[in-house]
């Protein structure tokens, strides 16, 4: 009987030290890391999903957001394109949403206009 326990026992501790290096090797696969790049005096940066796919993906420059980001659902569809110059929000940015898109157009880090279309927006045409 003593030797039956023994051996459950040996058992029972493979089967837990196999099931806690399974949820490590997931753990680990799941963790993306941001990729850094340098680009003249800018680095680029790349944010990513679990999936793989790319998530944002931006410059920065003297620690600040800087020049043109987007941003993109889980499926790769860009959802976002931003511009910054030296951490202040400046241009057009657009927004793509369910079925419209946004234009807000920023001047001065604030919102000057804000243009939407839906899918349902008729176009003028001669």
């Amino acid at each position: 009987m003593r030797m039956l326990l023994n051996k459950m026992i040996k058992d029972m501790k493979k089967v837990m030290i196999l099931a806690c290096g399974l949820l490590f090797a997931v753990a680990q696969a799941q963790e993306t890391k941001p990729v850094y790049e340098k680009d003249g005096d800018m680095i680029k940066v790349t944010h990513f999903y679990d999936n793989g796919n790319v998530k944002e993906q931006g410059f920065y420059k003297d620690k600040l957001l800087h020049g043109v980001w987007s941003k993109y659902d889980e499926r790769g569809n860009k959802t976002v394109i931003a511009h910054y110059n030296k951490g202040k929000k400046v241009g057009k940015w657009f927004i793509w949403m369910k079925d419209e898109l946004k234009e807000i157009n920023y001047e001065n880090n604030s919102i000057a206009s804000v243009q939407t279309w839906k899918e349902n927006t008729k176009i003028a045409t001669k």
